[in-house]
């Protein structure tokens, strides 16, 4: 192959006997008479070689003389002495000894035949060769041709329209690039566009493929010979020779004779000449291949600049490969990086290169480069045994001639036959191509040569390092290649002698090193020798032979100077050993070939740190084709315009990678003007990056929890997208705030996803609709009406609107669409589809949705109470069954006392009256759970009476009736008095218990205090701690209810007076009188609205629950089973009770055993205290299990543990809390962070004691650290960095006044005082952190008692006395990433995140969580009868 454009010659192989010359001077070489070397590459002679245009081209190895010498004899050659032979001590040696490496000095009688070969052959040079040198006129003359007639004429040089280069449209005019066009890029999306103009696609440049070519850690050489080895006479006996151990390091071997007493019969001398110079030439895969001493192999490196297209293979060319760039668009220009001369003017920058991988067959280079034979023969003989695969190793010294014969005959047929695949780059701007192959292998593979360096670096000789006995390795390997080839040796290496050992050694590695260079082990008397490969001229065997040695000798010579080149400290006081292969970096060559050359594309662009910052985008530079190190402003632009130009289906990935490469730049102040400046053209022109279509598909809806439900892909079907989008602009006309905003984003985004899916019909729509005419404000201006008028108004005035103009239809019809979209009204859409009035249109409800719950006044959180009630499966199983009680039975039925006193609820008896109001509460909750389950409407109205027998207890009845003066009820008896647990006053005999701060009485299920001034307060939350019997020690259960207790609340009819009242946002506000006031006197009876009725003596959420649970629990006593078992198995406890043990020690842990006192009882709720931020439902679980309170006048810890968990865990925040200083209860509002799993097990009676230990310590620091920070920051009235700082303030305002006393130096106090304040608060932070992290820590594996998150009890208000309720359930067990939300009527489904959402700065917080035992299968959100289940007839 011809080359021509070479900017930096390279030093050709020297010929021994040349004149002198310049190293790096290029070398003509001429000889009399060239040697003919057609017979080895091809059969038939080629034309003569012609005169060598200038074109642009690589070098090839070549051969040449050396420079120093004068005449062709070595011998006697000026300046230069022969390697001398060190003789030393002769060692003795046993009679039977083989010979070994014979020294390079040795001498033969070939000394007389050297000149005839050299001298002969010296002007080969290739040209002698049909395949190698003369077949690259064909080329040349092509080429030069095809240039001619392209360049000659002008009307071919503008017949080219597949890229419409020269359209007027060009918009190049800023930056030095051809071929874009302003129509083209704008229709980048368009495959039909894109299939006209046939764009190459992405590409590279130049520093990119400098890169490709060849590995960049690795280095390519030029090969040239300086000299050869000396050739000596052979006689018919020559002398043993053997490699001294002790000899010099970089010596040659020393000679030892020896004579053979076992009569071993050795091969005779093989009388071949010494290799001449073509054979040395033709040793080299191919006169463009370049040798890597890092894979010891070699890598085809060609190009040049032509207008005839590259060979291609016929396997790429019928295969679906990507066809080659514009051939009339490539013509027009030979190189873009020359200074020759340009018809059209230099437009480029740079080469502009696309990969066509394995598109060039090796059989068409020129010359052609065909696989040497005897890596040939092993895959011949693999065909003749039809497919036996080989597992032995190739044995090149027995091929036979029969082998060989077979081989040429493959080869015979090579046309037919594709060889090695090459890579092939293009310049899609000029005329230029490059191939490149892989490595192909030199004899000795990698992994071989890396081995060998590991044992010598591992174990080197004594007295040398491991570089030394690489070296002496590598050395004797060519030592014994020499002697062959040059000295004629056929005598057998003695692989056991001490000179042997100590400078190679015997391994399966070194063993099969030399077999593969062909030496054969043989064992001779139990000694191992190696028998060199016959290398006879005659035999084809021989010349394979002879071939493999002369390409093994050039790469170990080679890589044995690239090794001493780099490690040459090591070999400063090494006596050098004669090497005659020298290497030229190619590297600067082949970049300058294809323009990546330092002096054509700077380096240094950046600083080190800039390249620091954007090498993380590598990425986005290897997308554009380019490296961080060869950044400039104008390569950069140029690549993301080239990749435009040639890739446009890649425009949205281009540009994001040209947008993040900016911004990195802007972000570190270092991005030129230009860059910017193109960024901001191509956002005009409606460029948008790849995160701009994921954000697209967001604002259309797209997401599993978005609007659609659905995530955004490439299958989603192109009706779907322009429906979502369509769908968009109607939320838009919705939203009076932001509806012009969010209609201008959809618009926006539906361009994106259009453009991005390359849909014609998409785009189409949105042209058609971006600028649509009709819009709200217009519809409603088009049928002249007001935006309030009802449904049935507007269908009348559009009818009269019609009769009146009837030409407008259209309009007023479209206007009559968008209006039906903004009222989202079924109504007007049957209307527009009919043209009658549907009337008032009811809109079924999903039949899997559950229903909500009408209100009843202020009863918002008794909704959210009985909805929840309805998810738990086995409560809701209890209940349904008892709507077929007969209410009338259950007024007759007689319970003797002796009946009541066999159950107790709520660890006391319960009366007569109660169960009878138990059992009318059960039948009417299981009706509205009937109608959950059946009703069709999306909503169900409870009846009054429920939410009466819900909201009011039966005591509070019994008040009411003595207040009104009623009698006492004839089924009551001694049973109320009876009372089988402590009050709820926390006092007991003469035990007495003061809470801490945080901790208070509270109520439990059973009797109320009735004597004690209480408040109402919605938010205020009893204690889930119910009462059993009381022990020996008079010991209670402490309750952890903060604050005043609610005040009794007025009679039925006196609440009238103080009904609700209702806030902005429909939050109920519950009013309340004070303690000491009396109720007024009653009405008379009046008629009450249902809607509006009030429910006597309603109580705050904790107190509905609990009597709600006590009503369900006394209707389900079974009186006819009088087991002690059926009050433990009720459905109630079953369900949410567990069980703990609380333990009451000294504060100082050292009290004696009969000073502890320890209970176990039920509980149903856990209290988590919630005052600040900043905690988990951990930090505040802990605060329960382990507190100090006050205990008979002292200081005590109580502990409580866990003995049983229950299937269902209610865990209370109670966020009711009581300011001492105003006296007044309050609401916090702070965050308590939970998630969707939480475990329990750090709160067994059973957990790990030294855990507890751990954690209990931790827990105490970290609280002491918490308790710090809130005090800096909160201080008593103010922060304390606030007040610091108001004060400096307002003393520098004095100090400015010429107020006296005032000096910088108090100043300057404050502010140390203020820093350091505020370190401490960071520090204490950090601490924070750390202790939180060590603590969860400890726990981590302890995932026994696992719970997960079911239900969310909300309360959004900013106080405790009013506010509104709602509730979260998820949706188990179908879709556990879903929840609903339960919002009286209105049933929604929401995403987890909303349910999880940090609810800092809100006013709407959970009260309550409710946790599930994971595996107990308790919860069955969605209980809907499904119609679609029954049998159809």
């Amino acid at each position: 192959m011809d080359h021509s454009d070479t900017p930096k010659a390279r030093r050709p192989l020297p010929t021994p006997g040349a004149p002198s010359q310049r190293p790096s001077t290029p070398v003509t070489v001429s000889s009399p008479s060239p040697v003919p070397t057609a017979s080895f590459y091809a059969t038939t002679k080629p034309p003569p070689l012609p005169s060598r245009p200038k074109n642009p081209g690589s070098n090839h190895t070549a051969y040449v003389p050396p420079p120093r010498y004068e005449s062709s004899s070595i011998s006697h050659s000026p300046g230069f002495r022969e390697p001398e032979l060190v003789l030393e001590d002769q060692i003795a040696e046993d009679d039977d000894m083989v010979p070994d490496l014979i020294p390079q000095t040795d001498t033969h009688h070939w000394a007389d035949n050297i000149t005839t070969p050299y001298s002969t052959d010296v002007n080969s040079n290739w040209a002698a060769d049909g395949n190698w040198s003369s077949n690259t006129a064909s080329w040349q003359n092509t080429t030069t041709s095809n240039w001619a007639t392209g360049s000659g004429s002008t009307s071919n040089a503008l017949d080219f329209d597949s890229m419409d280069y020269l359209s007027s449209s060009r918009i190049d005019h800023d930056f030095t690039i051809d071929g874009r066009d302003n129509h083209q890029e704008s229709l980048w999306w368009n495959p039909e566009e894109r299939e006209k103009i046939k764009r190459p696609g992405s590409g590279m440049l130049a520093p990119v493929l400098a890169e490709a070519l060849h590995d960049p850690h690795h280095s390519l050489f030029s090969v040239n010979i300086t000299s050869f080895p000396s050739v000596s006479a052979i006689s018919n006996t020559p002398p043993t020779p053997s490699i001294s151990k002790d000899q010099a390091p970089g010596a040659g071997p020393s000679i030892t004779s020896s004579s053979s007493s076992s009569g071993a019969q050795h091969p005779p001398n093989d009388l071949s000449p010494p290799p001449s110079e073509n054979e040395i030439r033709m040793s080299v895969p191919h006169p463009n291949a370049y040798y890597c001493p890092k894979d010891n192999g070699w890598v085809i490196l060609s190009w040049k600049s032509s207008s005839v297209a590259p060979p291609l293979a016929q396997s790429y060319i019928d295969g679906q490969n990507p066809a080659l760039p514009d051939q009339a668009r490539r013509r027009r220009t030979p190189s873009c990086i020359d200074d020759g001369e340009h018809p059209f003017g230099k437009t480029n920058k740079t080469h502009h290169f696309h990969k066509y991988e394995k598109a060039v067959d090796s059989h068409k280079l020129t010359p052609p480069f065909r696989q040497d034979e005897w890596q040939s023969l092993e895959t011949v003989k693999q065909k003749r045994r039809v497919g036996t695969i080989m597992t032995t190793d190739l044995n090149i010294s027995a091929i036979n001639a029969e082998d060989v014969e077979l081989l040429n005959e493959n080869d015979a047929d090579g046309p037919d036959e594709e060889g090695k695949l090459l890579d092939l780059y293009v310049c899609c701007q000029c005329s230029f191509y490059c191939v490149a192959s892989g490595v192909i292998p030199g004899v000795i593979p990698r992994k071989h040569i890396e081995e060998l360096l590991r044992d010598k670096r591992g174990h080197p000789p004594v007295g040398k390092t491991g570089e030394h006995a690489i070296a002496l390795a590598f050395e004797t390997f060519l030592i014994a290649l020499e002697n062959k080839l040059w000295k004629g040796n056929n005598r057998m290496i003695k692989v056991m002698s001490s000179g042997f050992q100590s400078k190679v050694g015997w391994s399966p590695n070194i063993k099969r090193i030399f077999e593969l260079l062909g030496f054969i082990e043989e064992v001779v008397d139990r000694d191992s020798t190696l028998k060199p490969p016959a290398t006879d001229l005659a035999t084809p065997a021989g010349k394979q032979s002879r071939r493999k040695l002369l390409r093994a000798w050039l790469e170990i010579g080679g890589w044995l100077t690239d090794f001493k080149r780099v490690h040459a400290s090591h070999f400063k006081e090494w006596k050098d050993f004669k090497l005659h292969v020298q290497l030229d970096s190619a590297r600067e060559m082949y970049q300058t070939a294809i323009g990546a050359h330092a002096d054509q594309i700077p380096r240094g662009g950046l600083s080190d740190t800039m390249l620091d910052a954007v090498r993380p985008l590598d990425a986005a530079w290897r997308g554009l084709g380019l490296t961080p190190t060869t950044y400039s402003g104008d390569l950069l632009a140029f690549a993301y315009l080239a990749q435009c130009r040639c890739d446009p289906v890649g425009t949205p990935k281009y540009f994001t990678y040209l947008t993040n490469i900016v911004k990195q730049l802007q972000e570190y102040g270092s991005c030129p003007t230009q860059l910017q400046e193109l960024l901001v053209m191509e956002q005009s022109r409606e460029r948008f990056t790849l995160e701009d279509v994921t954000t697209a598909a967001i604002t259309l809806g797209f997401g599993v929890e978005n609007v659609l439900g659905v995530e955004y892909d490439e299958e989603i079907p192109d009706e779907f997208v322009e429906n979502a989008w369509k769908d968009c602009v109607k939320r838009a006309w919705r939203d009076h705030d932001h509806g012009s905003e969010t209609h201008r984003l959809a618009n926006d985004s539906f361009r994106i996803l259009a453009e991005s899916r390359g849909s014609i019909k998409l785009r189409r729509a949105w042209e058609s609709g971006k600028n649509k005419y009709m819009n709200p404000d217009r519809a409603y201006d088009t049928l002249e009406i007001p935006k309030d008028v009802d449904d049935y108004m507007l269908i009348t005035v559009y009818n009269m609107r019609l009769e009146e103009t009837p030409m407008q239809l259209d309009k007023m019809r479209e206007a009559m669409m968008v209006i039906a979209e903004v009222r989202d009204s079924d109504r007007l859409r049957q209307f527009i589809s009919s043209g009658q009035d549907p009337g008032d249109v009811v809109v079924p409800t999903r039949p899997d949705l559950p229903r909500g719950l009408n209100q009843l006044g202020n009863t918002c959180y008794l909704n959210s109470l009985l909805q929840y009630f309805y998810t738990i499966k086995d409560l809701r199983e209890a209940v349904l069954p008892m709507s077929k009680l007969d209410l009338k039975a259950l007024d007759d039925e007689k319970l003797s006392d002796e009946d009541l006193k066999r159950h107790r609820v709520g660890g006391r008896l319960v009366t007569r009256r109660e169960i009878i109001r138990s059992r009318k509460f059960i039948n009417q909750l299981a009706d509205l759970f009937f109608h959950l389950e059946y009703s069709e409407t999306a909503a169900v109205t409870p009846t009054i009476e429920l939410a009466k027998l819900a909201l009011v207890t039966s005591r509070d009845e019994e008040e009411d009736e003595v207040d009104k003066g009623g009698t006492e009820s004839s089924n009551d008896t001694d049973a109320t008095l009876v009372e089988d647990g402590p009050s709820r006053t926390g006092i007991l005999g003469s035990s007495h218990v003061s809470l801490s701060p945080g901790r208070s009485s509270s109520s439990v299920l059973g009797k109320r205090p009735r004597d004690l001034d209480r408040q109402l307060s919605e938010m205020d939350v009893d204690s889930p701690i119910s009462q059993s019997p009381k022990d020996k020690d008079d010991f209670i259960v402490v309750s952890t209810r903060t604050g005043v207790s609610p005040e009794p609340i007025t009679s039925l009819d006196s609440q009238a007076e103080a009904s609700s009242s209702t806030d902005k946002d429909g939050d109920t506000k519950m009013s309340s009188l004070p303690a000491t006031q009396k109720p007024p006197p009653p009405p008379r009876k009046r008629e009450q609205n249902d809607s509006t009725m009030m429910f006597g003596k309603q109580h705050d959420v904790a107190e509905c629950m609990d009597n709600c649970m006590f009503q369900i629990e006394t209707a389900l006593l079974k009186f006819e089973d009088m087991s002690e078992s059926s009050d433990k198995t009720s459905v109630v406890k079953s369900l949410f009770y567990g069980k703990i043990r609380q333990r009451l020690t000294g504060a100082d842990a050292q009290h004696s055993r009969s000073s502890i006192h320890e209970k176990e009882d039920l509980f149903s709720h856990l209290p988590v205290n919630v005052i600040n931020d900043g905690v988990d439902i951990y930090d505040g679980l802990s605060g329960y299990f382990d507190d100090i309170v006050e205990f008979e006048g002292r200081k005590v810890r109580m502990e409580v543990t866990l003995v049983d968990l229950p299937p269902v865990l209610q865990i209370q925040l109670q966020r009711v809390q009581f300011n001492r200083e105003t006296l007044q209860p309050y609401k916090s509002q702070a965050y308590v962070r939970f998630g969707e799993n939480l475990y329990m097990d750090r709160f067994l009676d059973t957990a790990d004691p030294s855990k507890k230990a751990k954690s209990k310590a931790i827990q105490s620091e970290l609280n002491a650290c918490r308790d710090r920070i809130r005090l800096l920051i909160e201080g008593k009235d103010s922060p304390f960095v606030t007040s610091l700082e108001h004060t400096r303030g307002f003393l520098l305002k004095l100090q400015s006044g010429s107020v006296p006393g005032i000096d910088a130096e108090l100043l300057q106090q404050l502010d140390d005082e203020t820093i350091r304040v505020r370190a401490e608060i960071d520090r204490l932070r950090a601490r924070v952190d750390l202790l939180k992290e060590e603590l969860e820590s400890i726990w981590n594996d302890c995932t026994e008692a696992a719970y997960e998150l079911t239900s969310v009890f909300i309360h959004r208000g900013s106080s405790p006395s009013w506010g509104h309720y709602f509730f979260y359930s998820r949706h188990l067990p179908e879709s556990p990433d879903s929840w609903f939300k339960y919002n009286d009527s209105d049933v929604t489904v929401v995403s987890k995140d909303e349910v999880l959402a940090d609810t800092t700065g809100s006013t709407a917080n959970p009260y309550l969580l409710v946790f599930a035992r994971k595996g107990a299968d308790v919860v069955d959100t969605v209980k809907r009868f499904d119609p679609t289940m029954l049998d159809s007839p």
